[in-house]
């Protein structure tokens, strides 16, 4: 059987610098780890320091189809979902230039609309994971991404790194600049009129944005979703959605509004900037501290929102009927060609979303070599790589898949991810990256089919008709996400497989569904095979749970 593909350590130990020492330019001269005095320190900061990616619902009202409870997390204070939300504090989220401290060093965040690197940027990035963090790269339910192992002397050295590469455009609005996009977009003929106009519009809303002296008082969890039609990133829960429609119109979408406002696309990025602006106004009004638009009172909601916006934009906008709901449908690993056959795009997966700075640069290479000369992060933790010519896709697919990327979906690895856990987490209750792992290669897939790379030999180039290549592998099975704790980080948006340490065992359930499943088990840590069947069992039971 072909073994697993390694995942990347959380920590390498033998890198990690002492929080309290100026921060080395060197891995040469990091300070010795502290070991057990890290992994044992508490964390009494209070929970608005919460050591996490960004995810899908990241805040006080995650998702929870249980009975209400009474919630507090000390930015805000809920007792069931009837009742409103009050914060009374700011928004501690990190960014790149307010840094977070975890258990295992600094933590900072950088936002990339769109997802969107150069290859130089990736390079750039590669270098600051190497020289000033653990050498890895964490990559978000946002398409951003996170350098951890930051010492506390790192801030300043960082951001003149981030600058010179184009990554901080404003320091006022860097945390603000939360705006994921469709990764497919203009590169597989779906979406409205082919959806190349997303990409466009994710840049100039990042312009707009940093030219606002309203938008750096947006909390750094505020989302824009521009969505091509497809119905991908519409589902991930936006603020303010835009979705593109056939013949140039865009539906433009606050919270969870069930109208939306039908205007021309090229108004679109003005009223997604203007609705932004105008949430500010209304949760000023309603005096809640609202972060996110379904935090809003009633009374100063979505439609508030929405009937105040009409009134701030050039013309009063046709009301429409807002685009049903749908689940998250994220870009398979593998290849997708235009329809014309002349270009293809690569998606690949980072493995429990760490990427080594290797993988980096390898990625790096390929896009600036055969591709257009980008990257795209995406929602769900991938790189999507345009621009490659349909005789390079297979090749460097199988390259890129001996790089330990995920390039396949029928490899266990696909729908597979973890939060931070132990060590680098002081409020986790396991190390839950290494426990993936081993309930990875104890559930009878022991590693990826065909030559152990992720990438099966006879099916790695394009079809023939421009479709993407395996289709049909992990069809139907929802996605597994392990928590070190309740707080449940990172966890994907819509319905997923729910596995959370509690102490001495983990429990599994599904989530995310119109009537949450029971828990399915409770297996105690030393039982990996059970736990491993308790994990598949959810899986199957998602698929036909309403």
């Amino acid at each position: 059987m072909p073994p697993t593909p390694a995942i990347p350590p959380h920590r390498d130990e033998s890198l990690v610098r002492d929080s309290g020492a100026a921060c080395a330019q060197d891995r040469g001269d990091a300070v010795p780890p502290r070991g057990d005095a890290v992994r044992g320190r508490a964390d009494t900061r209070g929970p608005e320091h919460a050591d996490a990616r960004v995810p899908a619902r990241e805040d006080a009202l995650a998702q929870d189809s249980g009975p209400a409870r009474t919630q507090d997390r000390g930015t805000a204070r809920v007792r069931g979902r009837e009742d409103p939300l009050v914060r009374d504090r700011g928004d501690a989220c990190p960014g790149a230039l307010r840094l977070h401290s975890a258990a295992d060093g600094s933590l900072a965040r950088l936002r990339l609309p769109a997802g969107l690197l150069t290859p130089a940027q990736a390079r750039a990035l590669a270098d600051a994971a190497d020289r000033l963090g653990d050498g890895h790269l964490s990559l978000t339910s946002r398409g951003n991404v996170e350098l951890r192992g930051l010492g506390d002397g790192c801030a300043a050295p960082l951001a003149d790194l981030l600058r010179t590469a184009g990554l901080l455009p404003s320091d006022q609005h860097e945390r603000i600049r939360n705006i994921v996009a469709s990764p497919l977009a203009g590169l597989d003929g779906q979406g409205a009129d082919g959806g190349a106009a997303v990409q466009e519009w994710a840049r100039e809303l990042d312009r707009l944005l940093c030219a606002s002296d309203t938008a750096p008082a947006l909390s750094g969890r505020f989302l824009f979703a521009l969505d091509d039609g497809r119905g991908d990133v519409a589902a991930l829960g936006g603020d303010v959605t835009l979705v593109a429609e056939p013949g140039g119109t865009a539906l433009l979408r606050v919270g969870d509004d069930s109208a939306a406002l039908r205007l021309p696309g090229s108004e679109a990025t003005r009223a997604a900037r203007t609705a932004a602006e105008v949430f500010l106004s209304v949760a000023h009004e309603a005096g809640n501290g609202s972060w996110r638009v379904r935090e809003l009172p009633p009374g100063h909601d979505a439609a508030a929102v929405r009937a105040l916006l009409r009134t701030r934009l050039p013309q009063p906008y046709e009301t429409t009927a807002a685009p049903a709901p749908t689940a998250p449908r994220p870009p398979r690993p593998g290849i997708f060609t235009a329809p014309d056959g002349t270009r293809a795009a690569l998606s690949l997966l980072a493995p429990l979303g760490r990427l080594t700075t290797a993988q980096l640069r390898r990625l790096a290479d390929v896009a600036a070599q055969d591709g257009h000369g980008e990257l795209r992060m995406t929602p769900w933790r991938g790189v999507v790589l345009p621009g490659l010519s349909p005789e390079a896709a297979g090749p460097r697919l199988r390259a890129l898949a001996t790089a330990g990327l995920v390039t396949d979906p029928a490899s266990p690895w696909y729908g597979l991810g973890a939060c931070t856990g132990r060590p680098g987490c002081a409020k986790s209750l396991s190390d839950v990256r290494t426990d993936a792992v081993t309930g990875l290669r104890t559930d009878g897939t022991g590693g990826p089919p065909g030559d152990g790379t992720g990438a099966r030999r006879e099916d790695t180039g394009p079809r023939e008709d421009g479709t993407a290549p395996h289709r049909t592998g992990g069809t139907g099975l929802l996605p597994v996400h392990w928590s070190g704790c309740a707080r449940r980080c990172g966890h994907p948006h819509g319905a997923w497989v729910d596995v959370v340490a509690t102490g001495d065992a983990y429990e599994v359930s599904v989530r995310g569904t119109r009537h949450a499943a029971p828990a399915t088990a409770t297996v105690p840590l030393t039982e990996p095979g059970r736990l491993a069947d308790a994990v598949a069992s959810a899986r199957a039971a998602g698929r036909t749970t309403p």
